[in-house]
């Protein structure tokens, strides 16, 4: 694909995509962090989600995520697009499947660019894509003894 920039002369990393995964496994901020360092890079994002302990006014005691078989090939189209519109050095993201706590970490992404303002949008857009776009679901189970599904 080709690269589009808003500031001329600016090349793109070999391959910026440089981690993406699911995984049933915790997750690690400085893994993602190391994976978009980047010395082209004037700007790094990095945006952590976690279990809270409440949704919509109920104390969430657990809950589980599970990914349909083409949720990474999901999550590597999003990238590959963000790196087409965006000056992206390098991009990373990971999502946690499986039994997590409250305070565990879901989810995981980063990306640099050659400035803030490039990596700040570009990070949002990842995660926004990610939540809406890939086939992950989230199995709540709140203190009460009701569950839900969300993105199912």
């Amino acid at each position: 694909m080709a690269q589009t920039y808003d500031h001329p002369g600016e090349q793109a990393a070999a391959d910026p995509i440089r981690l993406l995964d699911i995984r049933d496994a915790p997750l690690s901020v400085d893994e993602v962090f190391a994976a978009v360092g980047d010395t082209s890079a004037g700007g790094t994002a990095l945006f952590v989600g976690t279990v809270r302990d409440h949704d919509g006014g109920t104390d969430v005691a657990r809950l589980g995520y599970s990914a349909h078989p083409t949720a990474e090939a999901e999550l590597r189209r999003i990238a590959e697009k963000l790196t087409a519109d965006f000056p992206v050095r390098a991009l990373a993201a990971v999502h946690r499947v499986g039994e997590l706590a409250v305070g565990d970490l879901a989810v995981v992404v980063a990306v640099s660019c050659p400035h803030r303002a490039e990596a700040f949008e570009a990070c949002r857009r990842l995660i926004d894509e990610l939540k809406d776009q890939v086939p992950i679901w989230k199995h709540q189970s709140f203190a009460d003894g009701s569950e839900e599904w969300v993105g199912a």
